[in-house]
């Protein structure tokens, strides 16, 4: 009986002992787990978010994320080139956390440089490959479609362009507008650079310069169109869907064309997010970038005013949206964008 004995008290022992290691093992874990942000709501302290999102957009997310973290954010304003010009200036002693952008070149830009750390496993497993770089130095959290807003009155349906590379041809001459400053339409561009090569995109490009007529902003070419000085334009889907939202004051004369097919006109721009290596707080930044492409951060894009797409967590986008499965964009990887060459090839066709 008292072998028995004090094999039981052995086995008791081992048994405390295993659960201490365990114990230990989850401290560990825990102790690693800012790096993952495997539970967001463990973090603390603040970052900074150089923001070339939407303000009002990013501004959902922050207040959200503060709210179930207690992580205080402090938002840095701009465009996407200026924002990812400046990080690579700043370089290892930039003060952001995290870059959240419009376009997917800006963030190319900055991956390229070697700026950004790889994004936790857990949130890129939320965000499907369609829509992320292949290398996940970053993530997609967000994108938008290209459309050609047309005035019904002027082109009627059966002469609306089969593709976005027939705006070249002479029949287009004067009958379309852009925004070719832009960081949206240079993304555009981009991506039927990565699709088509340099030869079609310098190509395409000589014969708009010919065709458009240049208008600074988005929504600048979309009233245009409204207002029956031009008979189209090339922008991105969620300017008409939130003036519609609105008033509609500058979109009741206008209609929203999907070029479909895996058109360079089909392109869906992925807005990115990515946390930089200077981060004083990658713990923090980490888990706000997985909200943002969870569940709760996606949800922001469902029921708010963006009218972008969500793309992440499973979550549908806005219920007035074309459904993102029937757009038939075509693939292209967001690491691959070449912003650079873009600019050059803009430039040398006169439209920068």
């Amino acid at each position: 009986m008292k072998i028995r004995a004090h094999a039981l008290a052995g086995i008791a022992l081992a048994a405390t002992a295993a659960l201490s290691l365990a114990a230990c093992g989850n401290g560990t874990a825990s102790s690693a787990a800012p790096e993952s942000a495997a539970t967001s709501t463990k973090v603390g302290g603040e970052i900074t978010v150089y923001n070339a999102q939407h303000d009002t957009l990013t501004k959902e997310w922050v207040d959200a994320f503060t709210k179930q973290t207690g992580v205080k954010v402090t938002i840095r304003q701009g465009s996407d080139t200026e924002l990812s010009n400046q990080i690579i200036q700043e370089g290892a002693a930039s003060p952001a956390d995290v870059f959240l952008t419009e376009n997917s070149p800006a963030m190319a830009q900055v991956e390229n440089a070697g700026l950004f750390a790889d994004i936790d496993k857990a949130t890129v497993d939320q965000v499907p490959a369609a829509y992320r770089p292949s290398t996940n130095k970053w993530t997609g959290i967000a994108a938008r479609s290209t459309v050609l807003v047309y005035d019904k009155t002027k082109i009627s349906d059966d002469k609306l362009p089969k593709s976005m590379l027939d705006l070249a041809k002479p029949e287009w001459k004067g009958k379309w507008a852009a925004s070719p400053s832009g960081a949206d339409f240079q993304a555009i561009v981009a991506a039927l650079l990565e699709q088509k090569g340099e030869a079609v995109t310098s190509e395409w490009l000589k014969g708009m310069k010919d065709n458009f007529k240049a208008y600074k902003g988005n929504s600048t070419a979309m009233k245009a169109v409204n207002a029956g000085e031009i008979d189209a334009a090339l922008i991105y889907h969620y300017y008409y869907y939130g003036d519609q939202a609105k008033t509609g004051e500058n979109s009741k004369n206008v209609t929203p064309y999907f070029f479909k097919n895996q058109d360079p006109g089909a392109f869906l721009s992925v807005s990115g997010g990515g946390v930089l290596k200077s981060s004083k707080n990658s713990a923090a930044a980490q888990a706000f970038i997985k909200f943002v492409t969870g569940k709760q951060g996606q949800e922001v894009l469902k029921n708010g005013t963006s009218y972008e797409y969500a793309i992440a967590s499973n979550v549908d986008s806005n219920a007035k949206l074309v459904p993102i499965k029937d757009l038939q964009a075509p693939t292209v990887d967001p690491a691959k964008l070449n912003s650079a060459k873009v600019t050059d090839l803009m430039t040398k066709a006169g439209l920068l």
